[in-house]
């Protein structure tokens, strides 16, 4: 079923459009192709709803707990690079620094009491010890290390 269609320097023939829902051989040949997309993407593995939500969740407690590591190992760093002196100080935190002495930080973290302190407490690595003021007086220096813990009373 053709027809002829009249142009001015001869005939052009037109065809009818072709039917792709018949038996030609486009559909014959995209039909494999088609049906191996659908299986890829069954095979490729679709997730549901709830298997996407724990993923989600899963990934979000891992983050939460690389993050409170991050501040744990921040935390632990900061306090091996200060000193702290508890009691009537201005500044309880003072830095540490290689040959820092125990003189030297209670004068850093800027004594307030009028009264010389009666008692003097040195913390290092949970242990305590304690030290006579006068010996600071006498100009003994005592070498302080990073985390150590100073109480002043």
């Amino acid at each position: 079923m053709e027809s002829v269609v009249g142009g001015t320097g001869g005939q052009v023939r037109a065809y009818p459009p072709r039917n792709f829902s018949g038996g030609n051989g486009f559909n014959r040949e995209m039909k494999p192709f088609i049906l191996i997309l659908i299986l890829a993407g069954l095979a490729a593995g679709c997730t549901t709803r709830s298997e996407a939500r724990a993923e989600a969740q899963a990934a979000a407690q891992r983050a939460y707990q690389a993050g409170q590591s991050d501040a744990l190992k921040q935390q632990l760093a900061q306090q091996q690079t200060i000193v702290t002196v508890l009691g009537p100080v201005q500044n309880s935190t003072v830095p540490w620094v290689v040959g820092l002495t125990l003189a030297q930080a209670i004068a850093t973290a800027n004594y307030l009491s009028p009264n010389e302190p009666t008692q003097i407490t040195l913390t290092r690595q949970g242990e305590d010890g304690n030290i006579d003021p006068a010996v600071l007086l006498n100009g003994v220096k005592i070498p302080l290390e990073a985390g150590d813990i100073i109480t002043l009373k």
